[in-house]
């Protein structure tokens, strides 16, 4: 428990001062988001002051950011600059990517530890020269171009997928999409897990463990590969938070109505609370993200919890 705790008080910190950079960058921007809700129309100075002061615009940044503070940790993301709650704009959109995320973490979690793995214990063999060239061709291409392939050929041409669209709900219309955001986390995971396990396999610990006579599954699994995933936990923990934020390109491609499409949107508009907002929740997933990694290291090595305590 005092780990835990010492941990959580590390991220509060981090939070805020994400946070107020995030909030800052885009409230200081160019630009007057009150007059581009106009257009070229001319605005007349007692309707910018009343809208300012509606939006608290007006205010020094410090109390502008503690009142959207205030407001997000009683659950309000503030509102649009035309009057919508920005909580409920991205209620939908909020789930498709979400969805979208989790689909391509659990295929960089299953696929990449398994191949990573293979690789690992059969180290300079076929299949490990097929997994090291497989994750290099992967990382060279560039996402839309995996994208736009796989959705032609096992989405049109095999018709294994749906290419588009959310239509027949979770899983099935995010498995193509998922399988293409994921492919590049996979490629990291797989490598990772492969030079670990290597590296562990040649350990005194395992040496040690194989001349008791123990079975090779056991020294393997039990040993060897629950410590190899400690810096794999740490990539598929941070890497949670880069699949929500970096589904623009994947929901464009596959029509996906998700966040990353109305962060653009919102952009091109000025609309600074969805953009706030959006990220908002995107550090939150960060950080809890890390924060579940630092609790895992504990399980998987009691030593880092008894050296951090």
């Amino acid at each position: 428990m005092r780990y835990a705790a010492q941990r959580l008080a590390q991220a509060i910190p981090a939070f805020f001062a994400t946070t107020f950079l995030i909030y800052a960058m885009v409230f200081v921007l160019p630009g007057d988001p009150i007059l581009a809700l106009a257009g070229d129309k001319p605005v007349p100075e007692q309707v910018l002051a009343v809208m300012r002061a509606r939006y608290h615009l007006d205010e020094p940044l410090l109390v502008q950011y503690g009142r959207y503070m205030l407001g997000v940790f009683q659950g309000d993301l503030g509102e649009t600059f035309t009057g919508q709650p920005v909580s409920e704009l991205l209620q939908d959109r909020w789930a498709v990517t979400a969805q979208l995320a989790l689909t391509a973490w659990v295929f960089e979690l299953v696929v990449g530890i398994g191949l990573g793995v293979l690789a690992g214990l059969r180290r300079g063999g076929a299949a490990d020269t097929a997994v090291l060239a497989g994750t290099t061709f992967v990382i060279a291409v560039p996402v839309f171009v995996v994208g736009y392939t796989a959705q032609i050929l096992l989405g049109l041409n095999l018709g294994l997928f749906p290419t588009a669209g959310t239509e027949e709900g979770w899983p099935v219309s995010y498995l193509l999409p998922g399988m293409v955001l994921g492919s590049f986390g996979l490629a990291y995971v797989a490598r990772l897990t492969r030079t670990s396990l290597v590296e562990n396999l040649r350990a005194d610990y395992v040496r040690t463990a194989t001349a008791k006579g123990l079975a090779r599954r056991r020294v393997v699994g039990l040993h060897a590969l629950r410590n190899s995933l400690i810096p794999v936990v740490t990539y598929l923990g941070v890497d949670f938070g880069n699949l929500m934020a970096g589904a623009v390109v994947t929901e464009g491609i596959f029509n996906l109505p998700g966040i990353g499409q109305q962060v653009f949107q919102s952009i091109q508009l000025q609309e600074g609370p969805v953009v706030v907002g959006v990220v908002t929740l995107l550090v939150m997933i960060f950080i809890l993200a890390n924060l579940a990694v630092d609790l895992l290291y504990g399980v998987l090595d009691p030593r880092i919890r008894r050296a951090r305590a």
